[in-house]
């Protein structure tokens, strides 16, 4: 494993503590959502009226999102492809500072899969460029908002100039206490998986300890996302049917929203929707009838 890999997989790597935080009931709930919204969203607006329907008290802990539709939304307009993409650096702005004033735990957005380093070159580039001019530019607002900014992904196969400016804003938002927002970066759900398999082995080779079972609780410890409550609120974009191998452990209980809304469109009314929709649901985990849930279905801690 990378250096770079190692420092977003170890607990002195992840930016928040792990061992003391955001599991269960230390969710960052929002004690005031008009005055947080003050000036946010306008009086009498669409948004206004979705936001008074929204219990505050049945939020979802952690809001997954699969952003598709940059390419079909530049098409529609005879754009290049990289207008498409940003295009969506508005809609990532929108919805990570209205999940952050909801009150939510953690925002986890897929912007690049594995699978997505087959594309053109120069496309990919262009792709790391914009996260990169994201970072900076939103520093601030990250800031301001108190919300905590992370990795996810195979981190070392992107360049040292992209590793850089993620530690750096990582380190920068590492004491903030509200919002988590993960970027699933050079991402893949089955290497995740792969990869929590071979730490395990690693760590047992380290320690030479007994080749004890390991439950679900144990092997959560080791995934990406480790620490973090799973996702209760999957949404995908662009009308899609398919979860493209994104969080495949962590969304086994997941309520799935779809909109046939275009990333680049997506904004703060149809993230308000989904959260709307999601309360409407009777989440019984294969139980009968309504049951509270559980705090976490996986919260596992960081291991060195």
């Amino acid at each position: 494993m990378s250096q770079a890999a190692a420092f977003l997989l170890t607990p002195s790597g992840v930016c928040y503590d792990s061992t003391s935080f955001r599991v269960g009931a230390t969710t960052p709930a929002m004690p005031h959502p008009a005055r947080d919204f003050e000036g946010f969203i306008a009086k009498g607006s669409p948004e206004e009226r979705l936001l008074s329907l929204i219990d505050f008290a049945r939020l979802p802990r952690h809001i997954a999102i699969i952003m598709d539709g940059n390419g079909r939304w530049a098409r529609m307009r005879s754009l290049p492809r990289v207008a498409g993409h940003r295009a969506g650096i508005a809609a990532v702005r929108d919805v990570v500072e209205t999940s952050a004033r909801l009150g939510c735990q953690v925002l986890t957005l897929y912007a690049f899969s594995l699978e997505n380093w087959k594309r053109p070159r120069p496309e990919v580039d262009m792709l790391m460029d914009l996260l990169r001019e994201y970072l900076r530019k939103e520093l601030r607002t990250l800031q301001e908002n108190n919300i905590a900014f992370n990795v996810i992904g195979r981190v070392d196969e992107l360049s040292p100039a992209v590793r850089s400016e993620l530690q750096g804003g990582m380190e920068a938002t590492r004491g903030n206490t509200g919002l988590l927002f993960n970027i699933a970066l050079s991402y893949g759900g089955r290497a995740e998986i792969v990869d929590a398999v071979n730490r395990i082995l690693a760590e047992r080779g380290r320690s030479g300890a007994a080749r004890a079972p390991v439950d679900e609780a144990k092997f959560a410890s080791f995934l990406y996302t480790a620490g973090q409550p799973d996702p209760d609120l999957l949404i995908r974009t662009s009308g899609e049917m398919r979860i493209s191998n994104f969080l495949l452990w962590q969304i086994a209980y997941a309520e799935i929203w779809v909109t046939e809304t275009l990333w680049p469109d997506f904004r703060r009314r149809e993230l308000l929707q989904a959260v709307i929709d999601y309360q409407k649901r009777d989440r019984r985990y294969g139980r009968v009838g309504s049951e509270p849930e559980p705090v976490s279905l996986s919260p596992g801690k960081v291991t060195a």
